[in-house]
C-alpha cells in the first residue's frame, strides 16, 4: 500500500487539492484598497492610516497570505536581509548590541541573518560568502582582522558592510565601534593610581583578534606613561569562558611574583578569576584586584560586583544598523562612528595591599 493511501483523509485532501496561494491583488480587494497600499504596509514604507493598516493586517491573517519575497528581491534587486557575522554566541559579550541592531533593521522593515564563526577566521570567511550568495544587501562584521581578500570580494560585489566593536583612525574601512586601546590604557591608568605594581592580565586569544591585541597594547601604554617601576607584565592569553579566566589566574598566581591586580579583558574572564580567587581563598580586592572589560550583565552579579569598562552595546548596535541602511539608500559610504567607553567602578578594584 502507497505511503499516500495510508495518509488520513483530511491529509489526502490537503494534497489533492489545488486551490491556488492568496495574491497580493486578493488581499487588496478585501480590504478594499490598493495593491500599492497593501505593499505600503508590508514594506513600512509611505504614509498609512492606522485604520487602513490594520484593514490590511486582518486580511492578511484571514487568507493566510504570505508575501513572495523571492519575487520582491528579483523586482527591487534586493533581498531586504543584511548578514551578522559574530565571534560567538556563547556567552552575552555581543547579546546586547545584536538586540539592538536587529530592532532597528526591523523598524525599517530589513531581516537580519546571524551567523557565529568561533573566532575561525577560515569559517568567517565562508559564512561572509554563503551569506552573500544567498543574497545578503549588506554585513556587519566584528572587527578588522581578516585577509585582504576578504575585502576585496566584498568590494568586487558592492556589499556594504561596517566593522563593529573597534574604531581605527584614518581607515577606508567603516568602522561603527569604540576605541579597545584607549579603553584598556585608561581602566590601567586607575588600577597603577591604586598602587599596583605587579600586573597580571587574562586577555583572549590575540590571533584573529585586533580587539583583544589593542586591548594589551592599551595596557602597556598606560603603564609606560605612568613612569612607574613596575614588574614584568604577565599577559595570559584565554578562550572566553568562565573556567578558562580561573584556569588563568591559576597560571598568573603560580608566578615567583604574583600580581596584585589582574587585568581582565572581557567580564567572562574576569568572573572566571574571581570566582576562583574566592576558592583560594583570596578577599577581592583586599588581596587581589580583578577588573573587567565590556559591563554586560554578568559583571553586576558577581560578589564583588566588577569594576569594568562600559561599552555602549546598543548604542554601538542601533548606530551600526542605521549606518547600513543608509548605506543601502544612498550607495555610497559613510563616516565611521566613535563611541566613548567609560569605566564603571564597583567592588572588585582596590588599592593595593600594604605589605
Amino acid at each position: 500500500m502507497s505511503l499516500f493511501n495510508k495518509m488520513p483523509k483530511t491529509q489526502k485532501d490537503r494534497l489533492v487539492s489545488h486551490t491556488p496561494l492568496p495574491t497580493l491583488q486578493d488581499v487588496a480587494d478585501l480590504a478594499a484598497v490598493s495593491t500599492a497600499t497593501v505593499s505600503r504596509c508590508l514594506n513600512k514604507s509611505g504614509h498609512v492610516t492606522e485604520k487602513t493598516r490594520l484593514k490590511v493586517q486582518q486580511a492578511i491573517q484571514t487568507l493566510g497570505y504570505s508575501p513572495n519575497f523571492g519575487a520582491q528581491a528579483l523586482a527591487a534587486k534586493r533581498t531586504n536581509t543584511i548578514g551578522a557575522i559574530i565571534p560567538t554566541m556563547e556567552n552575552a559579550i555581543f547579546a546586547r548590541g545584536m538586540q539592538a541592531f536587529q530592532e532597528t533593521l526591523a523598524e525599517n522593515g530589513i531581516t537580519l541573518i546571524i551567523a557565529s564563526c568561533s573566532y575561525r577566521p577560515e569559517l568567517e570567511e565562508e559564512q561572509i560568502r554563503s551569506l552573500v550568495a544567498r543574497g545578503a544587501d549588506a554585513l556587519l562584521l566584528i572587527g578588522q582582522s581578516r585577509p585582504d581578500a576578504t575585502y576585496q570580494f566584498l568590494a568586487r560585489r558592492n556589499i556594504p558592510y561596517v566593522l563593529a566593536w573597534a574604531h581605527k583612525k584614518d581607515s577606508e574601512h567603516c568602522y561603527i565601534g569604540f576605541d579597545n586601546q584607549a579603553a584598556a590604557q585608561t581602566i590601567t591608568r586607575q588600577v597603577l593610581e591604586l598602587g599596583h605594581r605587579n600586573l597580571g592580565v587574562i586577555v583572549g586569544l590575540t590571533q584573529n583578534n585586533d580587539r583583544a591585541r589593542d586591548r594589551i597594547t592599551g595596557i602597556e601604554h598606560a603603564i609606560a606613561d605612568h613612569g612607574a617601576k613596575t614588574a614584568p607584565l604577565q599577559v595570559i592569553e584565554a578562550e572566553y569562558t568562565f573556567q578558562e579566566g580561573a584556569k588563568a589566574l591559576d597560571q598568573l598566581l603560580a608566578n615567583p611574583t604574583p600580581p596584585t591586580a589582574v587585568i581582565c579583558g572581557n567580564d567572562v574572564l574576569a568572573v572566571g578569576a574571581v570566582k576562583r580567587a574566592k576558592q583560594l581563598g583570596l578577599a577581592v580586592p583586599e588581596d587581589l584586584s580583578i577588573t573587567g572589560f565590556a559591563d554586560i550583565e554578568v559583571s553586576e552579579l558577581i560578589d564583588p560586583e566588577l569594576t569594568t569598562v562600559h561599552v555602549p552595546h546598543r548604542e554601538m548596535g542601533i548606530a551600526a544598523a542605521k549606518s547600513l541602511i543608509a548605506m543601502l539608500k544612498t550607495q555610497t559610504p559613510v563616516e565611521s562612528h566613535l563611541l566613548e567607553t567609560r569605566i564603571v567602578n564597583r567592588q572588585s578594584l582596590g588599592p593595593v595591599k600594604p605589605h
